[in-house]
């Protein structure tokens, strides 16, 4: 008999499976991926949305993640999940219109299809899709419940009854500041599943006391070129001193990131721009910076200015429009 899901669902939080995966495949245990492979009726969660279910043992107790419908199938879905890893068998449940348990319905009237898999520790494709996790790499994972591959986008060919999902590096967000509102903005991205790290040159030594965000001491060029900057990665420069966000920009601005941000009043922008403009930097390029930085909500706090930067964030990541 399988343990219950818990009373409070806080392993919807996830919506990365990735690390969950890894964690599953340190322990040599198998796992069962569970993805949302069909949504007619608009459901509350987009198509390639995933749970991960696997068994306690002597490595530690149940490990579930993810989330697809707010509560209505969860549930047996795990049921299912757990009959997977059993005897192996991979399944398509749909739940909604055609369901084979009409008395479970999702309040918001869609109707899903979901594809379980047991996936075990050794298996190829999860190597190449934690691979690519870790070198921050795009993938392609493509499966049809017992097949299974991974590989550089459109590198892999379909096969019939294939389901193909995209794969991106997790979002990885770095803020330069150390007021609240700089670690608001740090501390929220962290809980909002970034990969975050807060920035504060010549800093204390000791970490912020946020759970899940790291700390560098460097400057901005030597703490980027540290990290590391890609189309995934945010920048958001909130440190309130005209120097360093000069300096921010400088190494920000031409770096790979996919969001540059710079907090302060519209009226001060020209004069941080200043230098770099000087040194010849195109208009274009600094035409990517967001400022005043975040969408405006109106409130000024801390936290309010924190929401209103990982808005901006997602808006650009998930496509949600202007600003």
């Amino acid at each position: 008999m399988r343990t219950p899901l818990p009373d409070w669902p806080v392993f919807g939080f996830v919506d990365d499976v990735r690390p969950v995966l890894d964690q599953v495949r340190s322990r040599g245990q198998p796992a069962v991926l569970a993805t949302l492979v069909a949504v007619e009726g608009g459901g509350p969660r987009p198509v390639g949305t995933q749970m991960v279910f696997s068994p306690s043992g002597d490595e530690g107790p149940d490990l579930v993640a993810g989330y697809f419908s707010g509560g209505c199938v969860e549930s047996d879905i795990a049921d299912h999940a757990y009959a997977c890893l059993e005897d192996g068998i991979p399944r398509r449940l749909v739940y909604g219109e055609g369901s084979p348990w009409p008395d479970i319905r999702l309040l918001c009237g869609a109707r899903i299809e979901i594809l379980l898999e047991r996936i075990p520790p050794e298996d190829p494709a999860l190597a190449s899709l934690l691979e690519a996790w870790r070198a921050r790499r795009p993938v392609d994972w493509l499966t049809d419940g017992s097949r299974r591959a991974c590989g550089a986008p459109e590198a892999v060919e379909d096969w019939p009854g294939t389901f193909r999902r995209r794969c991106d590096p997790a979002q990885r967000l770095v803020v330069f500041g150390s007021d609240p509102t700089a670690l608001a903005i740090a501390w929220l991205g962290a809980q909002s599943g970034f990969e975050t790290t807060l920035v504060r040159g010549k800093g204390p030594e000791s970490a912020p006391p946020a759970p899940g965000l790291a700390y560098s001491r460097e400057a901005p060029a030597a703490a980027l070129a540290a990290i590391g900057t890609d189309a995934w990665t945010a920048i958001a420069i909130a440190s309130h001193n005209l120097e360093l966000d000069r300096e921010a920009l400088a190494a920000a601005l031409p770096s790979g990131a996919g969001y540059v941000g710079l907090l302060g009043a519209r009226r001060r922008l020209e004069e941080r721009l200043a230098p770099l403009r000087a040194a010849g930097v195109s208009d274009e390029v600094l035409g990517r910076v967001h400022a005043p930085i975040g969408l405006d909500i109106g409130g000024k706090s801390p936290w309010a200015v924190a929401v209103s930067v990982i808005g901006e964030i997602m808006a650009e990541r998930f496509g949600g429009g202007a600003r």
